[in-house]
């Protein structure tokens, strides 16, 4: 990866609305978590950041060589008392910018990765998958018989 490609989402809508300063797309920016990926002899392990979730607010599911990860929260507990609270002249809401949060990732994984085998846990608010790595099957030689 070129250091210039982290840059493309910024310049991605420069002068698309007729001015010459680049817009700025914040549900782009903030709809989907970042990753790190590591490697080494025996695993991949992936770190998601993932603020404020726990194990129940998230979904992972492998298919076809494909690791999804997932997450919908709604805030149906907070609105249910929010009526309540305004029924008995509490506080209001002026600003609510946190009632719904909502992605979805998908990543191709290498033939390599022993599916039966693969792990996740959240600490922190970082959710580590870690996806044991098996052994390829060497090529062989196939001899030619002569007819």
């Amino acid at each position: 990866m070129n250091e210039l490609s982290l840059f493309n989402d910024l310049f991605d809508g420069f002068g698309d609305d007729g001015f010459l300063m680049p817009s700025f797309n914040y549900k782009k920016a903030f709809a989907c978590p970042k990753v790190d990926v590591k490697e080494d002899k025996d695993a991949y392990v992936m770190d998601m950041d993932l603020p404020g979730k726990t194990d129940k607010d998230i979904n992972i599911e492998f298919n076809n060589n494909v690791l999804t990860i997932s997450s919908e929260v709604k805030s149906e507990k907070e609105e249910k008392k929010e009526e309540k609270a305004q029924a008995k002249d509490a506080p209001k809401y002026l600003i609510k910018e946190r009632s719904f949060s909502k992605f979805s990732r998908s990543f191709s994984l290498p033939e390599d990765v022993e599916a039966d085998k693969i792990s996740a846990k959240v600490v922190d608010g970082v959710l580590h998958v870690t996806m044991p790595r098996k052994e390829l099957s060497a090529p062989r030689k196939i001899a030619i018989t002569a007819a």
